[in-house]
C-alpha cells in the first residue's frame, strides 16, 4: 500500500493572522490559505473490508454515520457488512453480515439506539447499535443506497425502483402508502434520489425527470401541477435534438427562499439545477449550465465578528464589525465539475473542473469543505473560492463523501481502508510546507 502522503498547495495572496475563535471557524479568508500544510492530520487508519468478499469493481460508496455521544462510527462496505467502530481508534465493536453490499449511509437513532441502513439486497435494516443484533428487515424489492429520513415515528426512504416508503421505526411495518413512478428505462444514469421531509411534505425526485411533493400523513399529492424537469430541459434543445437523459438523481435540499417562503433545490442531469417553490413546485430560478449534477449540498457560514487581524483599527472596547450570514449551494457533477452557486439566484460563484475519475459531494468542516476524488484522494477546499487548502492521498481514491462531526472526519477509501482525520488550522510554528501543483483549478 502506498505511503500516506499529505499534499499541500500554497494559494494565498496575503498573510492573515488569527487571534480568536472566529478566525478558526468563520474566517473571512481561511487561515490555512497562507499555510495549507498540516490542516489535515491523520488520527488513525485501518483496513476494513474483508479480503475476497468484495465484488470486482474497487469502489466503496458507503458514507459513515457518527454517534458522537457514545463515540461510535457506523459504516457499510461492499463486503456485505455494516461495521460499528470506535470513533477514537477505528477499532471494531461489531460487524453485521447481510446478503448484499452495504453502499448506503446509515442513520443512527439515538432515542432507540438503533442503526438503520439500506443494502443492495433490496432491504432496509434496523439493528441494535450496542451489539449489531437484527431488530427488523423491510424488503423493498430494489437496492437501497440513500439514507432514510426519520420524522417522528416514521422512516421515509427510497429504493432504486423509483419507490418511496414510510415504515414504523420500531417495527419496520409499513405505515405510509408507498409512492411509485415507472422508471424511464434505457434513459437513466446510475444513481437515484432520496426523499426529504419538510413542513409536513415528503419531496422526492424521480428518474423520469419528475419531482413530486406528498403529504407526510396520507401520501396525497400536494403540488397542483406536475413538475417535469425533463420537459424544462427539452425546451432549450433544438428541434432536431432529443433529450438523452431524464434523471433527477439528487436528493432535494430545502431552505428558506430568497423572497420568503421555502424552496427545494433539485438537479436534472440534463437540465441543470433548479430552485422550486416548496408550496407549489413552480421554478424560482434555474441554472442550465450546471448539468450532470448528482449531489447538492447547502453550505452556511453563520454571522460572525470580523477577525481582529483583518478588521480596521478600532478603539479599545469598541465592538468589532460583523459579517452577515452567507450561503452557497454546492453542486457535484460528473461532467461539469464542482459548482458553487448563489442559492438566491442560481448564478455561478466558482467552478472546479472534473478531475480524472470524478469527485464526491463536498462536506462542511471547520469553516472549509472536504471533498473526495476517486483517483487523487481527499481535498480540503476554501468554500468561497474553491482553492485547495490541503489533501490526503492513499493511492486508491474515495467514491463516498466523508462523514464529519466537529473537526473530526471519517472516510472509507476505494481500497477498503478506513481513515479518521482531524481538521486543524496550522500553528505559527508550523511554517514549513511543500508546494505541490494543484490537481484542480477554480474558475
Amino acid at each position: 500500500m502506498r505511503r500516506l502522503a499529505l499534499l499541500a498547495t500554497v494559494v494565498a495572496l496575503g498573510c492573515v493572522k488569527g487571534e480568536g475563535q472566529n478566525d478558526l471557524v468563520n474566517p473571512d479568508r481561511p487561515l490555512w490559505m497562507t499555510h495549507p500544510s498540516g490542516a489535515l492530520a491523520l488520527v488513525f487508519r485501518r483496513p476494513l473490508t474483508v479480503s475476497g468478499r468484495t465484488p470486482g469493481e474497487s469502489y466503496e460508496r458507503g458514507r459513515a454515520a457518527i454517534d458522537p455521544h457514545r463515540g461510535r462510527v457506523f459504516v457499510g462496505s461492499s463486503d456485505r457488512g455494516l461495521y460499528a467502530l470506535r470513533a477514537d481508534s477505528g477499532s471494531s465493536i461489531w460487524r453485521f453480515e447481510n446478503v448484499g453490499a452495504v453502499q448506503s449511509e446509515p442513520l443512527y437513532d439515538r432515542d432507540l439506539d438503533f442503526v438503520y441502513f439500506g443494502s443492495n439486497d433490496g432491504a432496509l435494516y434496523a439493528v441494535r447499535a450496542s451489539d449489531g443484533s437484527l431488530v427488523w428487515r423491510f424488503a423493498s424489492g430494489a437496492e437501497v443506497a440513500r439514507s432514510p429520513v426519520l420524522v417522528g415515528e416514521t422512516l421515509y426512504f427510497a429504493n432504486a425502483g423509483d419507490t418511496v416508503f414510510g415504515v414504523d421505526r420500531r417495527t419496520g411495518k409499513s405505515v405510509w402508502p408507498s409512492q411509485h413512478r415507472t422508471p424511464a428505462l434505457g434513459m437513466e444514469i446510475a444513481g437515484y434520489a432520496g426523499p426529504v421531509v419538510d413542513r409536513g411534505l415528503v419531496i422526492m425526485a424521480y428518474s423520469d425527470g419528475h419531482v413530486m411533493a406528498y403529504d407526510a400523513r396520507d401520501g396525497s399529492e400536494k403540488w397542483p401541477l406536475s413538475v417535469d424537469l425533463a420537459a424544462e430541459a427539452e425546451q432549450g434543445l433544438a428541434v432536431t435534438e432529443t433529450l438523452r437523459y431524464l434523471d433527477v438523481d439528487t436528493t432535494p435540499v430545502v431552505d428558506d427562499g430568497p423572497r420568503g417562503g421555502r424552496v427545494a433545490y433539485v438537479a436534472s442531469y440534463a437540465g441543470g439545477v433548479f430552485a422550486l417553490d416548496e408550496d407549489s413546485g413552480t421554478p424560482v430560478w434555474k441554472n442550465d449550465r450546471a448539468t450532470g449534477v448528482y449531489d447538492l449540498v447547502l453550505w452556511t457560514e453563520p454571522e460572525h465578528a470580523v477577525p481582529v487581524s483583518v478588521a480596521p483599527k478600532v478603539p479599545p472596547g469598541a465592538t468589532l464589525p460583523k459579517v452577515g450570514q452567507r450561503k452557497l449551494l454546492f453542486a457535484a457533477s460528473a461532467t461539469t465539475g464542482l459548482w458553487a452557486l448563489d442559492p438566491a439566484t442560481g448564478q455561478k460563484v466558482w467552478r472546479i473542473a472534473v478531475p480524472e475519475g470524478g469527485m464526491t459531494a463536498p462536506v462542511a468542516v471547520a469553516g472549509a469543505m472536504l471533498v473526495g476524488t476517486s483517483r487523487y484522494g481527499l481535498f480540503l477546499l476554501a468554500p468561497r473560492t474553491g482553492e485547495v487548502i490541503d489533501s490526503v492521498d492513499l493511492g486508491t481514491g474515495f467514491s463516498s463523501p466523508p462523514a464529519v462531526y466537529g473537526r473530526r472526519a471519517y472516510a472509507l477509501s476505494n481500497g477498503g481502508t478506513f481513515l479518521g482525520l482531524q481538521v486543524e488550522p496550522p500553528t505559527l510554528r508550523d511554517r514549513a510546507s511543500v508546494h505541490v501543483p494543484p490537481l484542480m483549478h477554480a474558475e
